[in-house]
């Protein structure tokens, strides 16, 4: 592999982590807990794995270590996401500071590598030559999902094979998802796996008061930041474009909103507040046609505007036309396919409900397409296909050439559309995500050697110096709501969405009208690796605002 001078670099610096993980450990258990909503029906689902009390490692006397080696397992499971190497190197590291003799063994391109038995161990050769970096080509990533009884027993015949004690599953809520009913159901024909996950996500949407973030966030937001930085400079320089940028996030507006605290954009749109206010498209076209009128006034011909991935999804009006999109293709898809491309349009608009059809046949023929794209293996709509930053775009400026006919509006109007998605995925994590991903590592292998299964690794207190961070697990269960999918009410993770009376929203809610009128653009630069800490090791704007009440500016 030829590297670049950063990688040789950044191949040298050593993680910092919770003071707790570098001796012995012993644990402390809380209480017994309880799942999101929907008790009963969750207890009814997981009697083995349900209740279980939160876990906190605090420092022990004596040396670190165990008699018998420790096998474990690993999978990257769902998109990529900065940091994922070093969840692995901390687990490797733990298991061999345990036994030296303690192997962990790869599963190929996600899911499928443990269904298919297709896997390789991860040497000390292997591990160091991707530690700090970014991407998951390591051992690959898939989207097949763990569901059903089969899958389980097919894996489990390779886990016994190689006697792999423990299975890590790297990903996001879905995905530990699926890690949690793995987990139940070796629990319950007493298999002898446990079974643990790994929050990644770099949408933001998996947390709670004991995940405080996943992984590959703080990365995400700080590339994104960059590029938006960059734009903003450059649309300050001309002075005579509006740049509509789309950022991923489907099904929250998690980076949108810390992009947005990063670059004091002009314009953002948060989908959690659309929702709440009941807003329309056209509700959302107006009120950016009004910046971008107000600017004008001042000779300002010029902005930004930052739009999450899954906005179309939080319009209440497109909400229910695609909740009934999900439930019709999820038990008509066959008959949909054989339909010809040219009537697939008026085909759905005969299926769907006189107010959804009505909807459905008022949206460009581009959209209405994507809307019917297969989903994913989630039944997820694919909203990156959406694209939400040409339609607004589009319908902007339909809107100013209506009110400068009006008299309304006497600016030039013209538009750039950009959508940051892979861009940000596979970077080399930030100091951050680099140290935060060991550590949820070093924490699964200390799960493991206490024989614990249907625990998500934890690590908090994550704004204050690594070395003050807490390891330990939370029950996965403990994070389970029932919901609506395939057109069956299954038990999934409940996403994190942006809270409109948090921390993080305030404050920028408190500067957007500013930042609307005013040319007050931040450029942050590119990720510094190297430096002193407040250019460094700064966490995300979100996560100081949510545990400190305040940001660094």
């Amino acid at each position: 592999m030829t590297k670049s001078a950063l990688q040789i670099a950044r191949a040298s610096y050593a993680p910092k982590m919770p003071s707790e993980l570098r001796g012995n450990i012993k644990i402390v258990e809380g209480g017994a807990t309880e799942s999101l909503s929907d008790q009963e029906e969750i207890k009814k689902l997981f009697p083995n794995t349900y209740g279980l009390p939160i876990i906190k490692f605090v420092k022990d006397e004596g040396e670190v270590g165990i008699s018998e080696p420790l096998n474990m397992g690993v999978i990257l499971s769902g998109g990529q996401a900065p940091g994922g190497h070093n969840v692995i190197a901390g687990i490797f590291d733990g298991i061999k500071k345990l036994n030296k003799d303690s192997k962990l063994y790869g599963f190929l391109l996600g899911p499928a590598g443990l269904v298919n038995h297709n896997y390789i161990e991860l040497t000390s050769e292997i591990i160091d030559e991707y530690r700090n970096t970014g991407g998951f080509d390591i051992i690959g990533s898939g989207r097949d999902k763990l569901e059903t009884k089969e899958q389980f027993d097919k894996g489990l015949e390779i886990l016994k094979k190689i006697d792999i004690k423990t299975l890590v599953i790297i990903g996001g809520d879905d995905s530990n998802t699926n890690a949690a009913v793995l987990a139940e159901y070796y629990k319950s024909i007493n298999a002898g796996v446990q079974v643990i996950g790994c929050p990644k996500t770099i949408d933001g949407d998996l947390k709670n008061d004991y995940i405080e973030t996943s992984f590959g966030f703080d990365t995400a937001c700080k590339v994104y930041s960059e590029l938006i930085g960059n734009i903003q400079r450059d649309c300050n320089s001309a002075r005579k474009y509006w740049h509509f940028i789309k950022v991923m996030g489907r099904s929250a507006s998690h980076i949108a909103l810390e992009c947005a605290l990063q670059t004091h954009p002009n314009i953002c749109i948060v989908s959690e507040e659309v929702e709440a206010n009941e807003s329309s498209l056209d509700d959302i076209v107006e009120y950016i046609a009004g910046v971008i009128a107000n600017r004008a006034e001042q000779g300002l011909n010029f902005g930004s505007v930052i739009i999450p991935e899954g906005l179309i999804e939080f319009i209440p009006a497109i909400k229910n036309l695609i909740s009934e999109l999900n439930d019709f293709l999820a038990h008509n898809q066959e008959e949909f396919d054989l339909v010809r491309r040219s009537a697939k349009r008026e085909y759905i608009i005969s299926k769907l409900s006189p107010a959804n059809s009505e909807i459905y046949a008022s949206l460009p023929d581009t959209v209405a397409r994507q809307l019917t794209l297969d989903r994913d293996p989630h039944g997820n709509v694919q909203v990156s296909q959406i694209e939400t930053e040409k339609l607004l775009a589009e319908m902007v400026s339909k809107k100013l050439k209506q009110w400068a006919e009006e008299g309304k509006y006497v600016g030039k109007f013209a538009s750039i559309t950009h959508f940051f998605g892979y861009e940000g995925r596979c970077a080399a994590p930030s100091n951050y995500d680099t140290d935060y991903c060991y550590a949820l590592g070093y924490t699964a292998a200390m799960l493991a050697a206490a024989g614990k299964t249907g625990y998500i690794s934890s690590v908090r207190n994550t704004t204050a110096k690594a070395e003050d961070w807490v390891a330990g697990g939370v029950p996965t269960t403990m994070m389970l709501n029932l919901e609506r999918r395939h057109g069956e009410m299954k038990p999934v993770i409940q996403k994190a969405l942006v809270e409109l009376e948090g921390e993080p929203f305030l404050y920028f809610k408190s500067k957007r009208d500013k930042w609307a009128l005013e040319t007050d653009y931040v450029y942050p630069g590119p990720i510094q690796y190297f430096g002193p800490a407040e250019v460094c090791d700064q966490p995300s704007k979100t996560l100081q605002l949510e545990q400190t009440g305040k940001v660094e500016e």
